[in-house]
């Protein structure tokens, strides 16, 4: 465990009871969230194209694993949808020009991280609905409040999720359903870590300048999100504590989006 971790955890016992599903819940952001989920009590299923890290985690946190491709969106359409807490967060990314954007890859990030979204939304609102609770949390971006060039395909997917999480917000009201967005900034994650070469590229900068010229230029904290930090208000957004809170999108950016 991080120090960072040790610092924010370990959660209180308010998720004894609930169920929870996390995409790309085998590393950075959705391991970091099952965790917290599970320190707090809940049960957590841990969805994930790796199935071999999914079942470890699983393991290690004494859940459930559920090795899927969330970009076969096809598949997900008849899908049922078991849950109390729903935390959607697989994602990827690609960096490059729009004219130079390849359209496949385009269609594959909107499939991961927008429609996807709201095929498991949609399988998990009928449960949500009769029990009378749930706690959607979208893991959007910064970027789903901003842009950035060179990131056309997320952008877009990301702006798309938080409307779709809007949406659900209304429709979940009258049902002890909420719906948010978290938006961090970059996070100590695989997929941050990945990016550094294609932005590098993009930009004409060395990949030792990223971080600092790119990632962290239009934020005042100059440090990358901890996916510990992420995972603590994911923990709070799933407590019956954050039952008045919906339709919100929270900045966890380091002062980015202050400007």
């Amino acid at each position: 465990m991080s120090a960072m971790a040790e610092q924010i955890g370990p959660w209180p016992q308010g998720l004894k009871g609930r169920r929870a599903l996390v995409t790309g819940g085998a590393s950075g952001i959705g391991l970091a969230s099952a965790r917290a989920l599970a320190d707090a009590g809940a049960t957590v299923t841990i969805a994930d194209l790796n199935e071999q890290a999914a079942e470890q985690a699983a393991r290690e946190l004494g859940g459930k694993a559920w090795a899927v491709d969330l970009s076969d969106t096809a598949s997900l359409e008849d899908l049922s949808v078991d849950t109390d807490i729903l935390i959607n967060n697989a994602g990827v990314q690609r960096v490059a020009p729009i004219h130079e954007y390849d359209p496949e890859v385009w269609r594959l990030i909107h499939r991961l991280m927008l429609e996807s979204p709201f095929l498991l939304i949609r399988a998990a609102l009928p449960g949500m609905r009769e029990r009378g609770f749930g706690r959607i949390i979208n893991i959007s971006s910064i970027h789903g409040l901003r842009a950035s060039a060179f990131k056309s395909a997320y952008v877009a997917a990301k702006h798309g999720l938080e409307g779709l999480s809007k949406v659900t917000a209304l429709e979940g009201a009258d049902y002890g359903i909420t719906s948010n967005c978290i938006n961090p900034g970059y996070v100590r994650t695989p997929l941050v870590e990945r990016q550094i070469a294609d932005q590098a590229n993009s930009h004409g900068i060395d990949e030792s300048d990223v971080i600092q010229k790119i990632m962290l230029a239009e934020s005042a904290i100059k440090r990358l999100v901890e996916p510990e930090e992420v995972a603590s208000l994911a923990a709070w957004l799933s407590a019956d504590a954050a039952g008045m809170v919906t339709g919100a999108s929270y900045t966890m950016d380091g002062g980015w989006s202050a400007k």
